[in-house]
């Protein structure tokens, strides 16, 4: 029997959301509302963002397509720091529950993103989970950290110090 090619193909799901509970974590709640731009999104809606993820990668591993049109318009943001990171917490246990029980070949499957009638995408799993999944994550976690930066707040080390975790 074959070695599974999940632990490589996703061998740094732990490490990416660990990072990613460690910058959640520095998310300062009086300033949920708080913006660098205009255009941007505010930190609180980009934290419950972030924090949400997990939970497309368990619905792209648990469904073979999502219809955009079928999401709620509208989520209620996590209120306080430790809301967030409960809300993440959930989603990563779920998430976690999903990978220990896949088998390889569902990462070879088609899956289909769509807003109704059209359809946005449709590739392997397996690229989506990384692509929509996994990478997404780790874009938005690097701008929470431009975030926390111009907000003076410390940033986590992630691929090695920061330079607020710099030893010595």
């Amino acid at each position: 029997m074959a070695a599974s090619v999940i632990p490589v193909a996703f061998g740094d799901l732990e490490h990416e959301l660990a990072s990613t509970r460690r910058v959640l974590e520095r998310v300062p709640e009086a300033h949920f509302d708080w913006r660098p731009h205009p255009k941007s999104w505010p930190l609180g809606h980009l934290a419950a963002h972030v924090a949400q993820l997990p939970l497309w990668m368990t619905t792209m591993m648990d469904r073979d397509a999502l219809d955009l049109m079928t999401l709620p318009s509208t989520r209620e943001l996590p209120a306080t720091t430790q809301a967030l990171l409960d809300t993440f917490d959930g989603h990563v246990a779920d998430l976690k529950t999903v990978f220990a029980g896949a088998e390889d070949a569902a990462l070879g499957q088609p899956w289909t993103l769509s807003m109704g009638a059209h359809q946005i995408l449709q590739m392997p799993r397996a690229a989506v989970l990384r692509g929509m999944g996994l990478s997404h994550m780790i874009h938005h976690r690097a701008q929470l950290g431009v975030y926390l930066r111009l907000l003076d707040v410390p940033v986590p080390a992630l691929y090695g110090p920061s330079a607020d975790e710099r030893p010595g």
